[in-house]
């Protein structure tokens, strides 16, 4: 519509004449773009964008959809008919317009702010909740391609997700058959994405989707909210399978967000466009001109290895966007080829009598080639805007990268466009991050958050999701990390967060504070899609919160999960597969006790250091790590006041110990061990015991 109907100077005039034409950016303001969205949603039964809604003056619709040709055709009215049709009612028939937007507005109100009627949640909504979102996943997996369902398809991690959690389940329970049919589907899906066109096989990240069911051919626009979604995948996926393939996948994201994405003073940019020029002064911007090649182009920048690398990556004369009728309809791509792995590496080494170090390493230096002349094309355009919820979702995969990272097997190869760095690094660059929102975009005088960045703060305030998905990356800052600053920053937010989105009464959070009379709903929100809701996001980071403070504040936090869980029950019951990280939080509240891994020592030490990288050697979403200095004073304050327990685990470990490990579950502590290899003897007989235990 961009360049059929906003750059059409009959189109133009007749707005002009009409109509005041707002432009609203819906990652600036989702909050408007909400209303108007779940406004033709209801009407029309579907949305999208394109998103182009009729408003009177007080801001009611009138009438909305999504694509509109500039005239009439496919069955469609066009957007001229449209806008006279508009004008014409407005003139004629205002008054019944605007009753009907009146009413509509009403009802939408009513339907979206759903009560709790009782805060009491059902004793099998956990296991009902992830069992059938689960089987329903299941049930929609391509065995042949991986992911769930058909074109196009998303790499929506939320789905990986609760199938991971599943798969621990499983293993807790001793069925072990069970679990290695989810881990099937797991890593099939993120192998075929990684050797899909939806990965940047040259520059690493991942593309928004895939149009057609191979993973073959993306929509090219990268997201920041999928980059630190799907690495943390990628990272409970190595830790589970020790493969380092999983691993390296992990990194490809994080180094190209650390060599693209972010900014001098630590902030995360939030996307980057899919068109771009094909050359310096072409007239119009093309999908994907930035990262697709043809056949001549590897051939001149390859030379001898162009053979192998073609092969490799399946890229042929006439182009290779022929694997699906979906890939290309419109011949958009013809004689381009976007780079996808159809056969594993290690079998393509062998055909070619290479051994697998010496193949990789070839296709390493051919993608690095290929990446300094990529560089010289003009480049899709920066997203520089820094949203908080997506640097939240950000920050939590680089600090869970700095530790998770150190199970590698000794002697890990990288290849470009993988740095190939100390993990350590990550974590730098996730506190820098942290740094930049509490600097520039956090208030310390009124304690609120404002939503995005760009040349200074926008006016648009903090929504739940830049709360919830910001504690979310704290609360992995802490744990992975170490420093108390961020775990008494992450408490202080969820204070605010309940006092301007908490519903008292009827449950659950609201997506924003209601304090801007121009937007009309105040939404709960519950679907995990792209990004997971602020509300699931909420329910885990309240849990997570109750396993650290002490009894009184622990409460708290779990009544306010349950009166939450009661809000969605039905649709976590009915209709779990729509909100699959809000099914992991049902199973988690319904948990006895969260296990509670307590490291006191000397932070500085190597043999603390050890002690935390055990700590995370395996998957546990069940797990909270404290780590505790006692000869720090502010931390020993913070935790004097709000859990004795921990305080007096610090005070009474041998000072002469740098690292001592405590593991408590179900309220009790096994004895303290002092290394890292007994910590991770310690944590795996969790499972081992469990998994016998069920099995007899």
């Amino acid at each position: 519509m961009e360049v059929e109907s906003f750059e059409n100077d009959e189109i133009a005039k007749i707005l002009n004449d009409g109509f005041v034409s707002i432009k609203v950016d819906r990652e600036e303001r989702p909050d408007v773009d909400k209303v108007y969205m779940t406004y033709v949603s209801a009407l029309y039964g579907g949305g999208g964008w394109p998103l182009s809604v009729f408003l009177s003056p007080n801001l009611k619709p009138l009438m909305g959809g999504t694509y509109f040709p500039p005239d009439d055709k496919y069955g469609r009215p066009g957007f001229k008919t449209i806008l006279r049709k508009v004008k014409e009612a407005w003139e004629t028939k205002r008054d019944a317009l605007e009753k009907t937007g009146n009413v509509v507005i009403k009802q939408l109100r009513d339907a979206l702010s759903a009560k709790a009627s009782s805060q009491d949640i059902p004793n099998d909504l956990a296991v009902v909740s992830v069992d059938n979102c689960v089987e329903k996943l299941a049930g929609s997996y391509d065995p042949k391609f991986g992911g769930y369902g058909s074109a196009p398809k998303f790499p929506r991690p939320v789905e990986n997700c609760v199938m991971l959690y599943k798969f621990r389940k499983h293993l807790e329970s001793g069925q072990v058959s069970e679990s290695q049919n989810i881990m099937k589907m797991i890593t099939h899906t993120l192998q075929c994405m990684a050797r899909g066109g939806v990965h940047d096989h040259v520059g690493g990240g991942f593309h928004r989707y895939s149009v057609d069911e191979c993973w073959h051919v993306p929509h090219f626009e990268k997201m920041l909210y999928d980059q630190g979604q799907i690495a943390n995948v990628y990272l409970d996926t190595f830790l589970i399978t020790g493969d380092e393939y999983y691993s390296s996948v992990a990194r490809d994201i994080l180094d190209y967000l650390r060599r693209d994405m972010i900014g001098e003073e630590g902030e995360i940019y939030s996307a980057e466009d899919a068109d771009s020029a094909e050359y310096d002064g072409a007239p119009r911007k093309r999908e994907g001109a930035f990262y697709v090649w043809t056949n001549k182009e590897i051939e001149d920048t390859l030379g001898e290895n162009s053979e192998l690398f073609k092969n490799h990556y399946y890229v042929k004369s006439s182009g290779n966007c022929d694997l699906s009728r979906m890939s290309d309809p419109h011949d958009e791509f013809k004689g381009k080829n976007v780079l996808i792995e159809r056969k594993q590496a290690s079998l393509m080494a062998s055909k070619c009598g290479k051994s697998v170090d010496e193949y990789a390493q070839i296709l390493g230096d051919c993608r690095h080639k290929l990446f300094d002349v990529r560089s010289k094309r003009p480049r899709p355009h920066l997203d520089d805007k820094v949203i908080v919820s997506w640097n939240g979702l950000a920050i939590s995969a680089f600090a869970r990268a700095s530790q998770i990272l150190k199970s590698e097997p000794t002697g890990t190869r990288f290849c470009f466009p993988i740095t190939g760095c100390n993990p350590e690094e990550y974590l730098g660059v996730a506190e820098k991050a942290a740094r930049f929102i509490k600097e520039k975009l956090y208030d310390s005088s009124s304690n609120r958050l404002n939503h995005s960045y760009r040349n200074g703060p926008a006016k648009a305030p903090g929504f739940l999701d830049d709360y919830a998905f910001l504690i979310n990356g704290l609360l992995d800052l802490y744990e992975y990390g170490g420093k108390i600053e961020w775990l008494m920053w992450a408490a202080h937010l969820q204070v605010i967060q309940d006092e301007l989105f908490l519903d008292k009464q009827g449950g659950g959070y609201f997506n924003t504070p209601g304090e801007d009379p121009s937007v009309l709903l105040r939404v709960k929100e519950d679907y995990d899609g792209a990004e997971p809701s602020g509300n699931s996001v909420a329910a885990i980071n309240l849990i997570r919160l109750s396993s650290i403070f002490d009894a009184a504040k622990s409460d708290g936090y779990k009544c306010n999960v349950e009166h939450l869980l009661a809000v969605f029950q039905t649709r976590l019951r009915e209709l779990g597969i729509a909100l699959p990280l809000m099914c992991c939080a049902a199973d988690m509240l319904s948990v006895p006790s969260r296990k509670q891994v307590v490291l006191v020592g000397n932070k500085e030490s190597t043999e603390f250091r050890d002690m935390v990288a055990a700590a995370f050697s395996t998957y546990d979403p069940n797990r909270t790590v404290i780590q505790i200095d006692p000869r720090n004073t502010e931390e020993m304050g913070f935790w004097e006041s709000n859990n004795a327990i921990i305080a007096q685990m610090a005070r009474s470990s041998p000072p002469e110990k740098p690292a001592v490990a405590h593991v408590c579950q179900d309220f009790k502590c096994s004895p303290p061990v002092t290394s890292a290899d007994a910590l991770r003897v310690l944590l795996n007989k969790t499972v081992a015991a469990a998994t016998s235990s069920a099995a007899a």
